[in-house]
């Protein structure tokens, strides 16, 4: 089949390209050209894809082309290895679906009361993106019902069976129709994946993209440094680095809350992720993250599955990996939608047959060089540009990203170029202000009113 070069070449519903315009999507990226052809025909794929490659709106695009939303049951259902990529997927998705406006979509992860979901249940959505975990234990519990459902899409499957979820995977895929289409995206393709393939798929066409270290215009950078100097050559090299968006990633989930308390006190603005922490807490890392609040996000592998950075300057891996998949996953969250990005890599003696190990699975040659040090005093790091205030109101409370504008450049007379992202969830409210402006704002809000509402407000 010869691929399609545009959207427009791809006999897709008239609805859906009003969502590909509310994503910015013009030109398709290369696993979107190889594979919509093959999936709006109905058949399985195999997508071997590194993050950042566009594979979310190729498979949403096909889900949602194969939706009846007069029949109100699971027609489509996403696996995805963390919550934070099964969010970050449900708001593509749903964006992707705007122009269909009775299109009902669900999120089903762990680490929330189960009670909510449940209650949810009762008026099944067309569309679950969920861990396999809470997809299981809902599906045992009889409230999930998926034999409905046309397409099954198990993303970044590598990682889920990395993570032990072959079983969930098996049953779950057990309680869905057999002539289902089945598409499976990967970055990569050990014996496992194959074994779920033969299982599972039918005739599956196979589509490869170059891993992320090629398809994006990452420069590779690799420093030699003693464990004693790990705080000051990172320290360093975010100074190096300037900008005000840098990932840091660890092997270890407790190294992520030691080196934010050694970045803190240095005077970055600096946040840990790691899958310890409870749902709420690591949803406001991330809108602090995306709305330039935090500067520095310290997260471990699997706790930054997902997160999605528009503009993401510099990745840096504080620990060598422990293998070259996760290198390049690490890697790609920088130089997406062909922007550059950096990568910088620190390694001490005893981790150097690590760095052989990446060297030789991806063809680099690895010449490291020393990293600057920065001096270990206070205030050597910059503050993020922004501070984000909570708002204990949100769509419950019918509150809107205007209603909080409205209430800044009102009561509080902020100017609007001083308000930065607005997040607004069920029970709360996020909006970043300059930080300059912060206390101010902060203060306005907690004596006047949103909407003539008085909501408790705070500053995180």
């Amino acid at each position: 089949m010869t691929d399609a070069v545009e959207f427009s070449d791809l006999p897709l519903a008239p609805a859906l390209f009003q969502g590909l315009d509310a994503l910015g999507h013009v030109r398709m990226t290369p696993v979107q050209a190889q594979a919509l052809p093959h999936l709006l025909e109905g058949r399985d794929l195999i997508a071997q894809a590194p993050t950042g490659s566009g594979k979310t709106a190729a498979f949403g695009l096909a889900l949602l082309q194969r939706l009846d939303l007069a029949d109100i049951r699971v027609q489509a259902l996403v696996l995805c290895p963390t919550r934070e990529l099964a969010d970050q997927v449900a708001k593509n998705v749903r964006k992707l679906a705007t122009g269909l406006p009775n299109m009902k979509l669900l999120t089903l992860f762990g680490g929330v009361a189960l009670g909510p979901q449940l209650a949810s249940l009762e008026h099944p959505p067309h569309v679950v993106v969920g861990t396999p975990g809470r997809v299981q234990e809902l599906l045992r519990k009889k409230a999930l019902d998926l034999r409905a459902v046309r397409v099954l899409v198990l993303d970044e499957a590598d990682r889920m069976l990395d993570m032990g979820f072959e079983e969930p995977i098996r049953e779950i895929i057990k309680a869905t129709p057999k002539d289902r289409q089945t598409l499976l995206f990967s970055a990569t393709y050990p014996e496992a994946i194959r074994d779920v393939a033969r299982a599972s798929m039918r005739e599956p066409v196979e589509v490869t993209v170059e891993g992320a270290a090629d398809a994006a215009p990452i420069e590779q950078r690799f420093y030699d440094v003693e464990p004693a100097d790990k705080p000051a050559a990172l320290a360093g090299l975010l100074i190096e680095q300037g900008g005000d968006s840098a990932v840091v990633f660890c092997n270890m989930r407790r190294d992520t809350e030691e080196v934010v308390a050694s970045l803190t006190h240095l005077g970055f603005t600096a946040l840990a992720l790691h899958g310890d922490m409870e749902q709420r807490d690591r949803e406001e890392v991330l809108v602090r993250f995306s709305n330039r609040s935090c500067g520095v996000l310290v997260a471990s592998d699997v706790a930054a599955r997902g997160l999605d950075v528009e503009d993401l300057g510099v990745v840096v891996n504080y620990d060598v990996p422990h293998d070259a998949d996760t290198y390049v996953h690490r890697i790609g969250r920088t130089g997406r939608a062909g922007r550059q990005g950096t990568a910088l890599t620190l390694c001490t003696p005893r981790e150097q047959p690590r760095l052989r190990v990446i060297e030789e699975a991806l063809g680099l040659q690895i010449v490291p060089r020393r990293p600057p040090l920065a001096a270990l005093r206070a205030n050597v790091g910059m503050r993020a540009p922004m501070v984000t205030l909570r708002i204990d109101g949100g769509r419950t409370d019918k509150l809107r990203p205007g209603d909080i504008v409205g209430a800044l450049t009102g009561d509080a007379r902020l100017k609007a170029d001083a308000i930065g992202k607005i997040a607004v969830f069920p029970t709360r409210s996020y909006v970043a202000i300059a930080r300059a402006q912060a206390d101010r704002a902060l203060a306005r809000l907690q004596e006047g009113r949103i909407k003539a509402k008085k909501f408790r407000v705070r500053r995180l």
